[in-house]
């Protein structure tokens, strides 16, 4: 039985290390600030990049340094904002931040899939940040599951799809199991994410 009891204990504190590291790796402020210049350069070649590099500067940069800043001053519990009445100064910086990021790149000509993926960041955005104010629906889920849709759109999009379901479902194992969200709340994430970034790119086409 103690050995049972300590194999357990053991196996827990691997699982708990693995989703630790998987909700870093896939953090929301990761994927926002590594996708538009992927999606930049596999869509329109080194142009393409330098425009998804301003969006990321833009749309991750800003928010990222905001809640960094929040951290280091004790405001807020770490750059996930677990605590949920803390978020909505940060998500309000986010919202204009990838409101002016769309604009920009919408007047100055940008490629149109990188608009169009700026776009799927505000259209989230707008699903999410009423929702998060009353229930805490889990951004990471839903970032991860609208970079999928995207990503799909310039990468082969069936293999692209189904290993982007597996990734999105570890992401939400992960918030779950460190005990950050709720089932329904990674659930809810990741159709929000992906219906509000489908319709988007369906809106513009691509």
């Amino acid at each position: 039985m103690v050995g049972t009891e300590e194999e357990a204990s053991r196996t827990a504190g691997v699982s708990g290390r693995a989703a630790r590291w998987v909700t870093e790796i896939f953090a929301p402020q990761v994927l926002v600030i590594a996708l538009p210049p992927v999606v930049g350069l596999v869509s329109d070649g080194r142009p393409g990049f330098w425009w998804g590099l301003v969006a990321s500067l833009l749309c991750g940069g800003v928010p990222a340094s905001v809640i960094a800043l929040g951290v280091r001053a004790g405001r807020l519990d770490s750059r996930h904002i677990v605590d949920r009445s803390r978020r909505t100064v940060p998500l309000l910086v986010a919202v204009g931040a990838v409101l002016a990021t769309l604009v920009l790149l919408a007047v100055l000509g940008a490629p149109r899939l990188l608009v169009a993926t700026v776009g799927a960041m505000l259209a989230g955005l707008a699903v999410t940040v009423p929702v998060t104010l009353r229930w805490k629906i889990s951004f990471h889920a839903a970032v991860s599951a609208g970079t999928v849709l995207v990503l799909a759109r310039v990468l082969p999009a069936a293999p692209t799809l189904a290993a982007g379901a597996a990734v999105v479902a570890v992401v939400c194992w992960a918030r779950v199991r460190l005990a950050h969200h709720t089932v329904p709340q990674v659930a809810a994430g990741a159709l929000a994410g992906a219906a509000s970034s489908a319709a988007v790119l369906a809106l513009f086409g691509v």
